[in-house]
């Protein structure tokens, strides 16, 4: 099977040995996404709402590079330092989820993220 990387410049670069994104046939596989200001590679802010809102425009430019979208996510894996944040990170969430594209979704907790992200969010992707 043919794979192809995706790379934008509207999403950080990557700060690892991997890439932004892969689209393997009909579907295209993210990298997890941190709150990183793609001009700067700088935290969007201190708390868990615009890191949310950063991250989610992170992984947005990453899919529409691949040529596809929010609306063709079929499944998510976010990972919160702290539980705690989950309704505020649900409240941002739903600005770019809707009920008619709400895609499958994992949420753990974990100890730490890089850079001191609050969350990082992953996704799968219709082509």
């Amino acid at each position: 099977m043919q794979t192809e990387i995706i790379n934008t410049e509207n999403a950080p670069a990557a700060i690892g040995p991997y890439v932004q994104g892969r689209r393997a046939g009909e579907f295209v596989f993210t990298s997890g996404q941190l709150p990183l200001v793609p001009a700067t590679g700088e935290l969007a802010g201190p708390g868990i709402t615009e890191q949310t809102r950063q991250t989610l425009e992170n992984l947005k430019a990453v899919l529409e590079a691949a040529g596809s979208g929010l609306d063709r996510v079929i499944k998510t894996t976010v990972f919160l330092t702290d539980m705690n944040d989950f309704a505020a990170f649900n409240a941002v969430y739903s600005e770019y989820f809707h009920a008619q594209s709400l895609p499958a979704r994992s949420a753990l907790a974990c100890k730490a993220l890089a850079k001191d992200a609050l969350v990082e969010i992953e996704a799968i992707a219709c082509g």
